[in-house]
């Protein structure tokens, strides 16, 4: 059956380097094998046989039986994997047993079976059409209905056939987008052509329990990060306040909000801001939701900064004041405008008041990107966090680079500006001896290659 087995899951060699669309092309005969079965015990043999059975998009399992002898009872063939039939033997224990309960023999006949287009997985009809020995691309990110790819370059010629297939075999899904650029830091958004579809690019998605919409073209939003939404807002209770410096179209704000949390939701981009006041009404929340159009760091030193004292003053272990920060390519740069935040604000005795706990968002391309990012928080806060923080992995972004989430309570000198000697001191006289080093060090290299550089040109003139 190993010819059966390849014809039923390659599709013809014709199609190969097709790139545009042909479905009739992939239309073909092949041969699978069945087994007959009587009327009165079919529905309960085809359960016992399910493992067994042919599982293929849009196909009939059961089918007639054109063998049929007038003076026999009725009976239906049952079509079977090739895969997992080979010959009668090829029955496991439970399968077997049900067949002899019934009085059936397990006779494996060959049916002339017609495969198209719609019966073939995405995956079956890229790797048939694309070059031999090159990867497929079949997975994409779904927001709504836009199946949005990142195709690589030996993929781009096949581009508009890979988009339709995707479509054809994904109910629900009528745009497919391709990246084009990396995502831009300051808008967090890319450009994008649209592969197959219509052209609509708002999209409507719900996660976590809640709805949103927005142009997927004009901001930024990964399905993949559901979780790390979902376990950031489990941390916060009913009356804490929440202040979400890159806001994006709401993913935290909105939940945050639904939980019982007042929001102070910022971002940069006039299109997410917009998007962001939108959900925040569709999930009628806009009374727990302040919403700003700033950079990062003047929402930091403008809003942030002027209800801080109050809500420090106010809070105690019933309140808790978080700051989210997720802008992972330069999220821990934003790290300094904390410093000296509070500097002409009367420090509170530690008893007295609770001080905010930030959730920085950061990537990592490094051996350790648990100690690489503490490290670049350490540096950006001028204080040793050590013994003090949680450094959570929140997922793979490619590979070699990690996406991680450094949360810690902030240090009090920090934003009172008051670094102790044995923290913010050592650090910084650390910083500066490493740094004198590397001068010293290159100093040293380019004196020795100077050195040898006028040796060079003496001896060459002397010749």
């Amino acid at each position: 059956m190993t010819d059966t087995d390849q014809g039923l899951y390659r599709p013809p060699a014709a199609v190969r380097g097709m790139t545009v669309l042909e479905r009739d092309a992939f239309t073909q005969m092949v041969e699978v094998p069945a087994i007959r079965l009587p009327t009165r015990v079919l529905n309960r043999l085809v359960k016992s046989l399910k493992k067994v059975a042919l599982h293929r998009p849009g196909l009939k399992r059961v089918v007639d039986d054109d063998q049929k002898n007038e003076t026999d009872e009725e009976h239906r063939l049952l079509l079977l994997d090739p895969q997992s039939v080979k010959s009668a033997e090829s029955f496991g224990p439970e399968e077997a047993a049900a067949l002899k309960a019934m009085g059936v023999e397990t006779e494996i006949r060959c049916y002339q079976l017609k495969l198209t287009y719609e019966n073939l997985k995405s995956e079956e009809v890229l790797r048939a059409v694309l070059p031999e020995g090159q990867d497929v691309t079949s997975g994409f990110s779904r927001v709504g209905h836009i199946a949005h790819m990142n195709l690589r370059d030996h993929q781009l010629p096949y581009k508009n056939l890979i988009g339709q297939v995707i479509i054809d075999k994904n109910p629900g899904v009528t745009c497919v987008v391709n990246k084009t650029t990396t995502i831009d830091s300051t808008y967090r958004n890319f450009q994008m052509e649209v592969l197959a579809g219509e052209t609509n690019m708002v999209a409507k998605v719900k996660e976590n329990g809640v709805s949103y919409e927005f142009d997927f073209s004009r901001v930024y939003w990964n399905p993949r990060l559901s979780t790390e939404h979902e376990r950031v807002i489990s941390l916060l209770r009913q009356g804490d306040v929440v202040f979400d410096v890159f806001a994006g179209v709401g993913p935290f704000a909105v939940l945050a909000a639904r939980r019982g949390c007042t929001v102070h939701a910022n971002d940069l981009n006039p299109e997410s801001y917009k998007w962001l006041q939108h959900n925040s009404k569709l999930n009628k929340v806009q009374s727990k939701v302040t919403t700003f159009n700033l950079d990062g760091r003047e929402f930091i030193r403008g809003p942030l900064r002027e209800r801080l004292p109050d809500l420090i003053k106010r809070s105690d272990s019933s309140s808790a004041i978080h700051v989210i920060m997720n802008l992972p390519a330069l999220a821990i740069d934003f790290l300094d405008a904390f410093r000296g935040l509070l500097r002409n604000e009367t420090d509170q005795d530690p008893d007295d008041g609770v001080l905010p706990r930030l959730h920085v968002y950061g990537f990592s391309k490094e051996d350790d990107p648990e100690k690489d990012v503490l490290d670049r928080a350490e540096i950006s806060l001028g204080i040793s966090l050590k013994g003090r923080c949680e450094v959570h992995m929140v997922r793979n972004v490619a590979p070699n680079k990690e996406m991680m989430c450094v949360s810690f309570i902030m240090p009090r000198d920090v934003l009172y500006e008051d670094l102790k000697e044995e923290e913010g001191g050592c650090l910084s006289l650390y910083i500066y001896i490493v740094y004198i080093c590397i001068h010293t060090i290159s100093q040293s290299y380019l004196s020795c290659y100077s050195r040898l550089l006028r040796r060079t040109i003496t001896k060459e003139v002397e010749a």
